[in-house]
């Protein structure tokens, strides 16, 4: 009998193309950013309440916490609003060669860096 053993894969030692890693990395910031969402309309409803509660929520984003995940917040929204257009780009028929894709993929990770490190200036 020849039979076939189930082929176990480790999925942290494959080594992912860049095109796959943008493609996890969309899916991942949207998840994040779907999930931030709430805390980030709380801040908002609170700070259009009243002048104190204006003050509170001001003090509230001061704290170290909120203030990175208001900068993982505004980098998850860049990145995830770049990849899209990268892939409507795609669906559209433009960039699909592989050498293309995997420019494209590289530029997507390279301006997200570029903006995850000005923002992280700016903003704490």
């Amino acid at each position: 009998m020849n039979q076939k053993k189930p082929i176990f894969l480790d999925l942290w030692r494959l080594q992912f193309p860049p095109m796959a890693i943008v493609s996890i990395l969309h899916r991942i910031s949207g998840v994040f950013l779907f999930l931030a969402l709430p805390a980030l309309l709380y801040v908002l409803a609170l700070s259009l309440r009243s002048p104190a509660d204006f003050a509170q929520a001001l003090t509230l984003l001061k704290q170290p916490y909120w203030c990175m995940g208001i900068w993982a917040f505004a980098v998850a929204l860049f990145y995830h609003s770049i990849a899209g257009i990268r892939h409507i780009v795609m669906d559209l028929g433009f960039g699909e060669s592989l050498g293309a894709a995997r420019v494209s993929a590289y530029l997507v990770l390279a301006l997200s860096v570029v903006f995850a490190i000005i923002v992280g200036c700016c903003l704490c």
